[in-house]
C-alpha cells in the first residue's frame, strides 16, 4: 500500500488507484497522481496536486500554463506538444521545468486536472 503526504493531502493506493485526500476532499488518482475524473479539478485540487510535487504555490506564470493546457484540451480532447506550448504560452521549456519541476506531461498536466498524456507533451 503506497502513502503519500503533505501539507495538505494524502494519497492511499488500492488496485491500480489511490485516493487522494485534500482538506477533507477525496478524488481518484492513477498510480501517477493524474485524477480519474477530471469534472472534480478546482483551482483549489491544483494547489494540492502541485504541492504534491514540491510547487508551493500557483503563480500567475503556473496559471497562464494551465489555462493554456485545460483550453487546449477542452478543445482538441489531446494536451498539446511541448512545442506547441512553449510557442503559445511564450514560455521556454526551460521556462516550464522551472516552473513545474517534475515537467509539462507529468507535472502541468496533472495539476491541470488532465488525464495521464499518452505522447510527447
Amino acid at each position: 500500500m503506497r502513502k503519500k503526504r503533505g501539507k495538505m493531502a494524502s494519497s492511499t493506493a488500492t488496485s491500480g488507484t489511490a485516493i487522494f485526500t485534500w482538506n477533507s476532499h477525496e478524488v481518484e488518482v492513477d498510480e501517477d497522481g493524474f485524477i480519474q475524473q477530471p469534472e472534480l479539478w478546482d483551482e483549489h485540487l491544483a494547489l494540492a496536486l502541485a504541492q504534491t510535487d514540491g510547487v508551493a504555490e500557483l503563480t500567475d506564470a503556473h496559471w497562464k500554463i494551465i489555462r493554456y493546457i485545460r483550453d487546449y484540451f477542452h478543445e482538441f480532447e489531446i494536451a498539446p506538444m511541448i512545442r506547441k506550448l512553449c510557442k503559445e504560452t511564450g514560455f521556454s521549456l526551460r521556462e516550464i521545468y522551472d516552473l513545474f519541476p517534475s515537467g509539462p506531461a507529468k507535472g502541468a498536466c496533472k495539476v491541470a486536472g488532465l488525464p495521464k498524456p499518452t505522447g510527447c507533451v
